[in-house]
């Protein structure tokens, strides 16, 4: 019998043969699950903020067995691959997501949509605050999935919306739709 698959791997849509970038790290496991879909005939990139992010990623990359391409910059200034990818997938738990400014995050989300081909997704996993005796044990920032998607749309993506939460995480999609100038439209 197979094992089901962590839903927020599910919830990404990533098959083998694509290229995914993803955007900073919280869970180094899934991380590295995340980069090893693609397989031999896709692609994965990581952008982190931090050279010890950096250091994380690889080893859960080199755990899943799979390279990766790793670049270390500000999460909002990360340079373009000449090659479009199918998805990207933003860790909005990780610190250096966390802490960005609304118009850092637009201008994230914004390179975010550049990196992609027309038709390609943004997915955006956060971790939903802890409930009971763990809420008030751990620390949690709260979060809000409408923010999210008025940054989506605001850096050029139609039909950001919610597809769910489960498993303790909630999932925001953005699409990459084509528009005559071939830039984001802005509200």
């Amino acid at each position: 019998m197979r094992a089901r698959e962590p839903l927020p791997v599910t919830m990404t849509g990533v098959r083998m043969g694509e290229r995914v970038l993803q955007i900073g790290i919280t869970d180094a496991s899934l991380t590295g699950v995340l980069a090893a879909k693609p397989g031999l005939s896709g692609h994965a990139a990581i952008v982190v903020a931090t050279d010890d992010l950096a250091n994380r990623a690889r080893r859960a990359c080199e755990d899943a067995g799979v390279l990766v391409d790793i670049q270390v910059t500000p999460l909002d200034a990360f340079t373009q691959d000449p090659q479009p990818f199918d998805a990207v997938i933003i860790h909005a738990g990780d610190a250096g997501v966390a802490a960005l400014s609304i118009g850092s995050r637009t201008e994230m989300l914004t390179r975010c949509w550049h990196a992609l081909r027309t038709g390609g997704r943004a997915v955006i996993i956060e971790s939903l605050p802890k409930s009971g005796l763990a809420g008030l044990l751990g620390r949690s920032v709260p979060t809000s999935s409408a923010h999210w998607m008025e940054e989506a749309r605001a850096a050029g993506f139609h039909l950001a919306r919610l597809l769910g939460e489960g498993e303790g995480f909630r999932f925001v999609e953005g699409l990459k739709g084509a528009h005559s100038s071939g830039q984001p439209v802005r509200p």
